[in-house]
C-alpha cells in the first residue's frame, strides 16, 4: 500500500529551530501570524522526559511563563546526564511556527506487483498539505525530521548509553499535531514521517484497513498514553493506559507491547493531549503540560525558597547535633557534603552522614535507624527541580523510596500510585525525577526532621 501526497509538504525541519540570545533556550517557530514584533510566540505545550531530570546549573530570575524555547538546565535545573545538547534534551516546548506543516492523508496506491511489494518494510504513508495545523515529530533518529530526539531512559535513571544498549523506541515513534486557532488542540498520533514525507511501519508492526479504506497501524513496540483523572492537579489520580494508532485512534493495551494482534477500540475517548498526559514510547516516558497547567506549577524562585525556609529551620541530625542543609541547585548532583541531610526511607528519620548500623547481611545500603531501630536503606536526600513535574507548589515534606528525592506531599503521592510501562507487560511506579523503580509500601515516605535544641 503507497499513500502519495503533496512532495511539498513536508514534517518539522531542524531549520525552524531558532537559537535567541545566550540563555540556551530555543523556540519551534519564529512569531506567528498574530504575533507583534518582539513578541514571544504562542506556546502550545511542553514535553518534559521523566527520569532524566538530575539537578545542576545555575539558578535564574526566570518565570515559568517567560521562556517559550526547550529549557537547558541553566534554567530549570533538569537536563539529561550528558547534558542538553540540540534536539537531544530533557523537555522541549512546542511553540507556533511561522507556516502550519500539519498533514493528512491523501492519495492511496495499491502494490500488486511481488517484487515491488517486497522492496517495501511495511505499508508506506505519505502526506497531504493541511493548513490548520503544527506538527512536530519525536523518535531515536537523529535525523533533520525529527524534532526532539529521545533515547532509552534506563531503570535507576539517566539515559541509556553505549554499543550494547539496543534502543526499543522507534526512529520516528509519534507526531503531535496542534491547531493553531484557540484552544490549540493537541493530539498524538503513533509513527512520524520521513524524508521523503512516508511513514514506514516495521515489518512486524500490526496494519489493517479501516472502514473508510485507509491504512492504520502500530508502531513495532506501541505508543501508549495515559490521560490523569481529575487533570494534573492536587485532586489527580492515575487513569487507564491505551495504546494509539497511526491515524490517532485509541486501543486498548496488546498482550504485549510488540504483539501483532492489536486491543480493542475504544471509541469513547480520543488522542487529543490534556494536561499531565504521559507518552511511552517503550524505553522513554514524557510528560505533556500545557501552558495552563504550568501557571500553576512552582517556579524557580519558589523552588529556591522552599529550599532555604527548610534551612532556616536548621534541622540537626538527632545523634551527631550537627545542622543539617539542603545544598544549592548551582553546586550540582556531586559527592554528598557534611551537612547534607540523609533518610532512613523506611521510616523518615532525618540524620546527618554516619558510617555505623550497618547490616550488610541485608544488603550493602541496609541500615539500622538509631531512633526507632527499622532496618533499610539509608540515602542522601535531594531536591527534586523539575518544577513541571510537581502537582502543587507545596513545601518539600516527602522523599520517594529509595532514591531520596524530595517533593510536595501530594506530588509524591501520585507518583508513587502511577504505574509507568517496563518492558513487554510489566507496570512499576518511578520516581519521576531520576527513573527509580519505587520500592515499600507506600513508595514515598514522610521526612522527620528534628529542630534545633536551642
Amino acid at each position: 500500500m503507497v499513500l502519495e501526497g503533496n512532495p511539498e509538504v513536508g514534517s518539522p525541519r531542524t531549520s525552524d529551530l531558532q537559537h535567541r540570545g545566550n540563555k540556551g533556550s530555543c523556540v519551534l517557530s519564529s512569531p506567528g501570524e498574530d504575533a507583534q514584533p518582539g513578541e514571544d510566540p504562542i506556546k502550545y505545550g511542553e514535553l518534559i522526559v521523566l527520569g532524566c531530570c538530575e539537578e545542576g546549573g545555575e539558578e535564574t530570575e526566570a518565570q515559568r511563563g517567560e521562556v517559550t524555547g526547550p529549557r537547558a538546565h541553566s534554567c530549570y535545573n533538569g537536563c539529561l546526564a550528558s547534558g542538553d545538547k540540540g534536539r537531544r534534551r530533557s523537555r522541549l516546548a512546542l511553540s507556533r511556527r511561522p507556516h502550519a506543516n500539519g498533514v493528512k492523508p491523501d492519495v492511496l496506491h495499491h502494490i500488486s506487483t511481488p517484487l515491488v511489494s517486497k522492496a517495501y518494510e511495511s505499508p508506506l504513508y505519505t502526506c497531504g498539505r493541511c493548513l490548520l495545523s503544527l506538527s512536530s515529530q519525536i523518535g531515536r533518529s537523529t535525523e533533520n525530521m525529527i524534532d526532539f530526539v529521545v533515547t532509552d531512559t534506563s531503570p535507576g535513571g539517566g539515559a541509556a548509553e553505549g554499543p550494547s544498549a539496543q534502543s526499543t523506541i522507534s526512529r520516528y515513534a509519534c507526531r503531535i499535531l496542534c491547531d493553531r486557532r484557540p484552544p490549540y488542540t493537541a493530539r498524538i498520533y503513533a509513527a512520524g514521517f520521513d524524508a521523503s514525507s512516508n511513514i514506514f511501519l516495521g515489518e512486524r508492526a500490526a496494519k489493517w484497513r479501516t472502514p473508510d479504506g485507509l491504512m492504520d497501524g502500530l508502531t513495532t513496540n506501541g505508543v501508549l498514553v495515559m490521560h490523569p483523572a481529575g487533570g494534573f492537579s492536587e485532586d489527580s489520580a492515575p487513569g487507564v493506559w491505551r495504546e494509539i494508532s497511526v491515524c490517532g485512534n485509541v486501543y486498548t493495551l496488546r498482550d504485549s507491547r510488540s504483539a501483532q494482534q492489536r486491543g480493542k477500540l475504544v471509541e469513547n475517548e480520543s488522542n487529543v493531549l490534556q494536561d499531565g498526559s504521559l507518552i511511552d514510547l517503550c524505553g522513554a516516558t514524557l510528560l505533556w503540560r500545557t501552558p495552563a497547567g504550568l501557571l500553576r506549577a512552582p517556579t524557580l524562585k519558589q523552588l529556591e525558597a522552599q529550599r532555604q525556609e527548610a534551612n532556616a529551620a536548621r534541622p540537626q541530625c538527632p545523634v551527631g547535633l550537627s545542622t543539617l542543609a539542603f545544598p544549592s541547585p548551582a553546586r550540582g548532583r556531586t559527592a554528598p557534603d557534611k551537612q547534607q541531610p540523609w533518610v532512613y526511607v523506611r521510616c523518615g528519620h532525618v540524620h546527618g552522614y554516619h558510617g555505623w548500623g550497618c547490616r550488610r547481611e541485608r544488603g550493602p545500603q541496609e541500615r539500622e535507624c538509631p531512633l526507632c531501630r527499622l532496618v533499610g536503606p539509608y540515602v542522601p536526600l535531594w531536591l527534586g527541580q523539575e518544577a513541571g513535574l510537581c502537582l502543587d507548589p507545596g513545601p518539600p515534606s516527602h522523599a520517594f523510596a529509595p532514591c531520596g528525592h524530595v517533593c510536595s506531599e501530594k506530588t509524591a503521592r501520585y507518583w508513587a500510585q502511577t504505574p509507568l510501562p517496563h518492558g513487554t507487560h510489566a507496570f512499576h511506579a518511578a520516581c519521576p525525577f531520576c527513573g527509580a523503580w519505587l520500592t515499600g509500601e507506600h513508595g514515598c515516605v514522610r521526612l522527620i526532621f528534628q529542630g534545633p535544641l536551642d
